[in-house]
Parts: C-alpha cells; sequence; structure tokens
C-alpha cells in the first residue's frame, strides 16, 4: 500500500551534540503483572537517548521501531484504516542506534518521561533527541497494557488493555483503576531510575560515572502526567517536575492535598484548559496551590491535547482529522520546546531564563493559567 502521507523528518539543531539511542527491556520482579492475566513480574521497555560519539558505522535509528505493530495499533486507536500510518515506517531520526556516549568527565543530568494512555515511549522523539542534543540523557518509559502496544526483544507483543482504565465506568470505580494504574506507571519510572542507577555505578558499563543523580527530572504527557505527578510526590529523587495536559484524576489524594516540593511547571492545551468545569480541571485547581516551588502554569491558544507529542511534525492534515489544533505544527513545536528546555535548564542547570521572569510574554499565544 503506497504511503497516504509525506515521509516525516526529525531533526536536531544544527552544531548541537550527536544523539545516539538505546532500547532495552526491563523487569522489576518485586512486582507483580496486574494486568496481562498471568502469574508474571512486571516487564516493560525503556528508551534512552544521550550525547553520543557516534562510529564511523553508526546507523540512523527510525522513528517508529516495530512499526509494523505500532502503525496499525495507533491507526486502530485513532479510527482509521490499519494501512493509515503506514509512512511512518520510513521516518529517520538523526539519532544513532547504540552509538557510544560522549566522552566526557562532567555527568548528564537526567530526565524521565512518561506518556499517556494509549501512547508509546517513542511519542515525543522530537523532544527527547532536543533534550539529549543539550547534554541531557533522557530515558522514556513504555507503559506496558497502558501502551497502545509494547513489543519485547523475544517477540512478545502486549497491546493496551482498555480494562485497565475502563471508559464509562462510573466515576468512583473509575479513580480506583485509574490510580492503580499510575501507581504501577510511577513504580516504572522509579525501577527505571533504580536501573539507571545501578548502571552509573557498575565500572565497565557504557553509562558508567555519566549520570548525576542529584540532577533527575521528570515530565510527562496526559496520562503520564499524573505519573509524573504521583512519582514526583512520593520520591524525592525527583528534582523538576513538568506536566504537558497532567491528567489528574489517577493522582492520590495525598499528593493532591500535600502537593510537591519540586521546581514545577505545567503546560495545557486549549483544549484541555478551557473546560474549566471539568474534574481534571477541578482537581488540578485543588492541586496548584500545594505546589511549593511553582515555575507557573500557560495554555496555549490553538492547541488540543496531541500537540505536545511528535504529531503536528508527523501528521499534515491532523487538524483536518481533529487530532490536533489549528496552530501551525512548527509554532507549536517552537513554543513547546522553549519552555520545555528553558524549564530544565533553570532547574538542573541554574542557568538564567528569559520565559521563566514571569511575564510569559514572548509568545502571543501564551496565557497564563
Amino acid at each position: 500500500m503506497p504511503a497516504l502521507l509525506p515521509v516525516p523528518a526529525i531533526t536536531k539543531p544544527s552544531g548541537s551534540l550527536e544523539v545516539g539511542t538505546i532500547i532495552f527491556e526491563l523487569t522489576d520482579e518485586s512486582r507483580k503483572e496486574i494486568y496481562s492475566g498471568k502469574d508474571e513480574a512486571r516487564s516493560f521497555m525503556v528508551q534512552v537517548w544521550y550525547p553520543a560519539n557516534p562510529l564511523p558505522k553508526s546507523k540512523k535509528a527510525p522513528w517508529m521501531s516495530r512499526s509494523d505493530v505500532y502503525a496499525p495499533a495507533i491507526s486502530s486507536f485513532l479510527n482509521m484504516p490499519n494501512f493509515f500510518l503506514d509512512h511512518l515506517a520510513l521516518a529517520k531520526t538523526p539519532a544513532y542506534i547504540d552509538a557510544p556516549i560522549s566522552e566526557t568527565s562532567a555527568a548528564f543530568p537526567v530526565i524521565l518521561f512518561s506518556h499517556g494512555w494509549n501512547g508509546f515511549n517513542a511519542q515525543n522523539s522530537e523532544q527527547m533527541i532536543l533534550l539529549a542534543s543539550r547534554g541531557y540523557v533522557v530515558a522514556a518509559i513504555n507503559h506496558t497494557y497502558g501502551a497502545v502496544a509494547t513489543v519485547f526483544p523475544d517477540g512478545r507483543i502486549a497491546y493496551n488493555n482498555p480494562l485497565a482504565l475502563p471508559d464509562g465506568a462510573p466515576d468512583a470505580e473509575y479513580e480506583i483503576a485509574a490510580r492503580k494504574l499510575v501507581d504501577q506507571w510511577s513504580h516504572d519510572l522509579g525501577y527505571t531510575l533504580d536501573h539507571l542507577n545501578r548502571r552509573n555505578n557498575e565500572t565497565g558499563d557504557s553509562f558508567y560515572s555519566k549520570l548525576d543523580f542529584e540532577r533527575i527530572g521528570v515530565y510527562g504527557h496526559s496520562t503520564g502526567g499524573g505519573a509524573a505527578i504521583q512519582f514526583c510526590g512520593t520520591d524525592s529523587r525527583c528534582k523538576a517536575l513538568l506536566g504537558m495536559d497532567p491528567f489528574m484524576r489517577p493522582v492520590s489524594a495525598e499528593v493532591i492535598e500535600n502537593g510537591v516540593s519540586q521546581p514545577s511547571f505545567f503546560m495545557f492545551s486549549q483544549g484541555w484548559a478551557e473546560l474549566v468545569d471539568s474534574k481534571n480541571n477541578q482537581l488540578f485547581d485543588l492541586f496548584r496551590p500545594n505546589v511549593r516551588d511553582s515555575k507557573g502554569a500557560i495554555s496555549i491558544n490553538g492547541t488540543k491535547h496531541y500537540d505536545f507529542s511528535d504529531l503536528p511534525l508527523l501528521s499534515p492534515i491532523a487538524p483536518q482529522l481533529g487530532l490536533k489544533g489549528p496552530l501551525n505544527g512548527l509554532r507549536v513545536t517552537e513554543i513547546v520546546n522553549a519552555y520545555l528546555i528553558d524549564f530544565f535548564e533553570i532547574t538542573l542547570n541554574r542557568k538564567p531564563s528569559e520565559l521563566f521572569k514571569g511575564d510569559f510574554l514572548d509568545f502571543t499565544e501564551v496565557q497564563i493559567r
């Protein structure tokens, strides 16, 4: 079937650091998998992007690994024909597969990313590559049975389990399920840090002494934003928190009431921000006064929920399909990336930022929430 759309491209800024990427499976023997119906430990996939010194033989990574699984699964989630996203198999990124990490004596700050419900860990690859090209190590978790699909190295495929977040269930039942889900995701984030810490301390490992565990940022989109809030509200290793349209209903009552102590910043799409009386916004309004080091909250006019992912770059007809707002995709990306980079620069690298001086007037599309 010929591609319906032009082949997209993910780029990195000229003159920035080269980027490497690796993908691996983690199994947490201390936790049971609660969504497979099997007696097994929790397993999930992680993709890491990092500053690299690629070798002459290093190859560029595809945007979507195992596109034969992910493309039709995402198309089905979007209620599109299975072949709708076949063109994404041809998309390449500037990241090099398994390239050696950059040779430097300085340790890199670490950022964790949590995707949304029915998302996947590479959905924000453009942001990951940008961060890695600026000197961060970024680990994105594929939350098994919450992601649209998870493909393991041995060929096993775990698709999204709709019962994990039961659409249409009564509020009380739904929120119990949602909190159970986000607790699992929060532990995925913690276990990923545990793994990276072991590698950072293991002589001979490619990440040996390369990671700075005093500078750990966490961010997430949608349900992953809720997981990021839950994690930072319960794990002091988190030093900076950013949420993109954070889904608040799964966040525990304790975290909403106690807030978080880390520097925190929140970005909302216009589509979510204008639903002022939604349960999600009501919970965010309860939570926000308890954020003890708030760097602000904004909304971006002309955007919808998926504008925080790679979608604005990957599908030129996304606005016509109702998947993104009318704001031009390149402009969306410019705004989101500016706040993303500056937030982690001021919190993890202690660099000044004009964007975060308080008025948020640099972009006319931005409104203070």
